[in-house]
């Protein structure tokens, strides 16, 4: 069996007595990095457990082994922090199993996109999961024409991420691309140091003191 274990974003005593439970009785759990998933363990004092790194370097060939394990073994999926299978690895282990057959169970809980769209304020009947943008410059252009023309067809709002050194240069694109636009940025959601910035672009960057972090961006059509 496979169980989807939803970890805290921040702090680590945000998490549900069920998803401890589950990492308690797991007997392999599959994560994006073992120093990570250590650490919270241990901050909850579980401890001697195995351990399988699904993470941005993952081989597809080990997809099927890991498979067999979640057959043949309680096995726990979890990512660094937040909702596993969000924008990680982990939706492949999911689809694999599905596809085998084998029993895939979830542990809700913490998780950045709901986290920023209830701090948002903005009352949303739907809107457009971008996610990360590509890292080369002319696909990464061409992501955001596409927004553009999304906000002139759908009049959607739409939420983008990166990782936490391109924080400033996002910013800089935010203005350059939307810069008469409404945006919420959030940053270090869960954790002392979360900020919740809104304004158009200029304004909520001169307001960002952070030159590196984890963030999330919902930007709102004209």
């Amino acid at each position: 069996m496979l169980t989807l274990v939803a970890t805290p974003i921040g702090d680590f005593d945000e998490i549900t007595l069920k998803a401890l439970n589950t990492l308690k009785d797991a007997e392999v759990i599959i994560c994006e990095s073992t120093k990570e998933t250590s650490k919270l363990l241990r901050h909850h004092g579980i401890s001697g457990k195995t351990y399988e790194v699904l993470d941005e370097h993952f081989i597809k060939d080990d997809i099927p082994r890991l498979t067999e394990l979640c057959r043949n073994q309680n096995v726990a999926l979890v990512s660094d922090c937040g909702t596993p299978g969000f924008c990680d690895p982990g939706s492949d282990i999911v689809e694999s199993c599905r596809k085998a057959g084998i029993e895939i169970r979830n542990c809700l809980g913490a998780s950045s996109l709901m986290g920023l769209i209830s701090l948002s304020g903005v009352k949303l009947h739907e809107f457009l999961f971008r996610g990360f943008v590509p890292q080369e410059t002319a696909a990464r252009t061409q992501a955001y024409k596409d927004i553009q023309d999304d906000f002139k067809k759908n009049r959607r709002a739409v939420v983008l991420m990166d990782t936490p050194y391109r924080l400033q240069k996002m910013m800089a694109e935010m203005e350059s691309f939307f810069g008469d636009h409404q945006m919420i940025l959030a940053t270090d959601l869960g954790t002392a140091e979360e900020q919740v910035l809104t304004g158009i672009p200029a304004s909520v960057k001169k307001q960002l003191t952070k030159s590196k972090a984890e963030f999330m961006i919902l930007v709102k059509p004209r």
